[in-house]
């Protein structure tokens, strides 16, 4: 086997093992079923397929030109923990409340499609699928391969990419059958995993917002 294919083996290892913790696409597809609601599975499939290539599409360009982009708005990696840490925090205590709002009462009317259409991006995205720790980590990735000769070079980003893709299909997977998945448990329990889903929603948010936080008052003090 060439070097370069054992890099792009290497590569695709390491930036799928890394990514797909921060993702987390089970726990990803929880937050997804709460935000999209009460849909026919069809739809429900078709939104799944749409994200899933959506995430794809955002974290290769994000790998491609992510820092470069940075750096021309002069905004450090920091800046985009707290903002997107932020995010999340707010998406999580939303959650909390519309879950306390709808105790005792019927289920909500199903969303309109043009507007669960208007969300692929935000939230369902960014930040629910690849939030700002997913930003961080293909950063590191996209600049760790990047410090090679030019054939080197490609075939490092070559591997970054076709383990996005891979994760892709990881999320579309486990998004559209999460509707199957919740019908085999009561409603009750159901109401009870997505508080629970919504309290570590927003705890990760605070926790990254922290971290942020942190970095930007250790450069100040520097």
């Amino acid at each position: 086997m060439s070097t370069e294919m054992l890099l792009v083996l290497k590569f695709f290892a390491l930036s799928y093992s890394a990514l797909l913790p921060v993702i987390n696409p089970v726990g990803s597809a929880l937050m997804f079923l709460a935000v999209v609601g009460d849909i026919s599975y069809e739809e429900f499939r078709r939104l799944a397929r749409r994200v899933a290539v959506s995430v794809v599409l955002f974290l290769l360009v994000f790998e491609a030109g992510g820092a470069a982009l940075l750096n021309f708005f002069g905004i450090s990696l920091p800046v985009v923990q707290l903002g997107g840490g932020i995010v999340l925090a707010a998406m999580g205590w939303r959650m909390l409340n519309e879950d306390g709002r709808s105790d005792g009462q019927s289920a909500s009317p199903a969303p309109d499609k043009t507007k669960l259409d208007q969300e692929i991006f935000y939230p369902l995205t960014f930040p629910i699928s690849a939030g700002p720790a997913t930003l961080v980590v293909t950063l590191t990735l996209s600049a760790q391969a990047s410090g090679k000769a030019l054939i080197g070079n490609i075939s490092a980003h070559l591997g970054i990419a076709l383990a996005i893709a891979g994760l892709g299909v990881t999320i579309w997977l486990c998004y559209a059958y999460a509707p199957r998945i919740a019908k085999r448990i009561s409603p009750s329990t159901i109401q009870g995993i997505l508080r629970v889903v919504a309290f570590v929603l927003l705890c990760i948010g605070v926790q990254i917002a922290t971290n942020g936080w942190r970095a930007i008052m250790k450069s100040v003090s520097q």
